[in-house]
């Protein structure tokens, strides 16, 4: 049963959105990336966010202090890292938080996701480039793969359905695929979030 993810939500606006849409995680951008908010932005929208929505951290390279005090404060429940975090790096901050992972890797040959198997961490979302570009990348470089991973890279309400068809992830993750001229987009949200979970019958 593929779940959905609206990622680089950053206005009360958003949150009001996928709170009535109900996508399974919501994503707050605290990397260099477009859509970026700050930790006291993060906080406020977070209390905003229905319950059953789970808040996910997006990350690049970041202090694990950072990280660690927005767990700590309850802002995000899974971290997803975004830079060139090794297994080290990964191992110290399962330890030190306990939340669940999810490591982004860059899909450009048959092979890429598969180095990342074994790796320490809970899911592997798979896109185009590390830094999101909202671009779809060729699904048959994905290869086999046992780890569940999160499906990225240009998904939108016009393509989503193939995306679950063909891949079965074990979720689809979207930001600039929801917006209109950079900004979250209320009926492209509740567009992807429907044939998402019009697959959940199949």
């Amino acid at each position: 049963m593929t779940k959905a993810k609206i990622c680089g939500l950053k206005s009360i606006e958003d949150i009001a959105v996928v709170n009535g849409a109900r996508p399974d995680y919501a994503g707050f951008t605290f990397t260099g990336q477009k859509g970026q908010i700050t930790p006291r932005e993060a906080g406020r929208l977070r209390k905003l966010l229905h319950p059953d929505i789970v808040s996910v951290g997006v990350f690049a390279d970041a202090p694990l202090v950072q990280i660690e005090a927005l767990v700590r404060a309850e802002i995000i429940q899974v971290i997803q890292l975004h830079g060139r975090e090794d297994e080290a790096y990964i191992r110290t901050l399962k330890e030190k938080t306990g939340r669940p992972i999810i490591k982004a890797v860059t899909v450009r040959c048959l092979g890429d996701a598969q180095k990342w198997q074994s790796a320490p961490v809970d899911y592997l979302l798979l896109d185009s480039v590390a830094d999101s570009t909202g671009k779809r990348f060729d699904w048959d470089l994905i290869g086999p793969l046992e780890k569940p991973y999160f499906l990225a890279g240009g998904l939108n309400a016009g393509n989503v359905t193939e995306a679950i068809a063909r891949l079965t992830p074990f979720a689809v993750d979207t930001s600039s695929g929801v917006e209109t001229g950079g900004t979250k987009d209320p009926e492209k949200i509740r567009a992807f979030i429907r044939r998402t979970r019009h697959e959940y019958k199949h």
